[in-house]
């Protein structure tokens, strides 16, 4: 599924994914969810230009049908995934760490350059194209293995928002007796509830208002704190030892530190002016209390869906099919106030009748984007 301006109006395209190499693993697609980063993309809302056509998705879950001969992790018949990244360098002090989304040579799994011949999707470009599609190639190093009892609609978003918020987690030692604040309760926010309780953490959730409470208390949190209400706020001030901030729109992030301890952190995860300016002063100074985070490396993105398997956590999905793609896009442009993710079924609606059924309109996106 693919989309070859700004409108978004994706429809089926042709191409051919690349031979199999001896460490690919060849992916017979399930589901691939959607992404907030799928959107501004598609729809040219980001600084870096898209260029055409656009084929998305970099939340992947379906079987290994072939394997190359130097494979040794993943058998055919195998539940496989693929998360952000499809390449790096493999050389760098990043990667050798296991934390690949730092390298300078990353390369997403849609979007992406090849420089390596590791990545390349299709033979006639380097580029890549991601995962609304019934086919993936992947090196074996950038693939995920899914526990066989997890349910694989469920998979893709733990390899994007799942860890994403696991990243942090672990980067700052959460686990039992540290007290998290998790703001804002979209798919990110509401993942992050339950995985911070997974590691046995205390978890405040924060919100304006009131109409996400029952939510939080569904999702685990252990408490929640209208950030609006003045009393409530000042009552929690200095009692936190993190807080992930995920909230992707402009807004008062200041208010969100005065939460936490003094020897604490504040981690700005949603797009905006305030994770621009995280990046900047963490290079500044060796250490500071508001940092930025994005994605996680491979291993984070294998421990994480090791951890949903194991403690039976799962992300509120709706599996849609792929001539949905405009109505979930003009949703996830407006708002995402019932923490659900989108996933296309890819198996049962990306075939040859797809051509024929996929005659939606385009959707109506906001012109400047919303930065989600």
């Amino acid at each position: 599924m693919a989309c070859n301006d700004a409108t978004c109006d994706f429809k089926p395209m042709r191409l051919r994914r690349r031979a199999l190499g001896p460490r690919d693993i060849e992916i017979a697609m399930k589901y691939c969810g959607i992404c907030h980063t799928d959107l501004h993309t598609a729809a040219d809302h980001l600084p870096i230009k898209t260029r055409y056509p656009c084929v998305p998705g970099h939340e992947l879950a379906g079987i290994a049908v072939a394997v190359g001969a130097d494979v040794r992790g993943v058998s055919i018949g195998d539940p496989v995934g693929v998360g952000c990244l499809v390449d790096s360098c493999l050389e760098c002090a990043a990667c050798e760490e296991g934390r690949e989304n730092l390298c300078r040579k990353r390369v997403g799994t849609y979007g992406g350059e090849d420089t390596s011949g590791r990545a390349r999707c299709v033979p006639a470009t380097a580029r890549t194209y991601g995962g609304y599609t019934d086919r993936m190639v992947v090196d074996e190093r950038f693939a995920i293995r899914i526990p066989k009892d997890y349910p694989l609609e469920c998979a893709g978003p733990v390899f994007c928002a799942g860890v994403t918020m696991y990243d942090p987690l672990k980067r700052y030692g959460a686990g039992g007796g540290t007290r998290v604040g998790i703001v804002g309760l979209g798919g990110l926010g509401v993942m992050g509830v339950k995985l911070a309780r997974a590691l046995g953490c205390d978890v405040v959730a924060i919100s304006r208002g009131d109409a996400k409470a029952r939510l939080a208390r569904d999702s685990g949190a252990t408490s929640f704190l209208n950030s609006e209400d003045a009393a409530a706020t000042a009552a929690a001030a200095r009692t936190l030892d993190l807080v992930l901030d995920t909230v992707p729109a402009e807004h008062d992030w200041a208010k969100y530190r005065a939460l936490v301890k003094d020897d604490g952190k504040l981690v700005i995860l949603g797009v905006n002016t305030a994770m621009a300016a995280s990046m900047i002063a963490g290079k500044l100074r060796k250490t500071c209390s508001v940092v930025s985070s994005t994605i996680g490396g491979i291993p984070a993105t294998q421990e994480v869906i090791d951890l949903c398997a194991r403690e039976k956590i799962y992300p509120d999905v709706d599996v849609v099919p792929v001539r949905d793609i405009g109505r979930v896009y003009e949703a996830l442009d407006a708002a995402n106030d019932a923490g659900r993710r989108y996933v296309l079924d890819l198996a049962g609606t990306l075939d040859e009748s797809a051509f024929e059924k996929c005659d939606a309109p385009p959707p109506t996106l906001a012109p400047n984007g919303r930065l989600m």
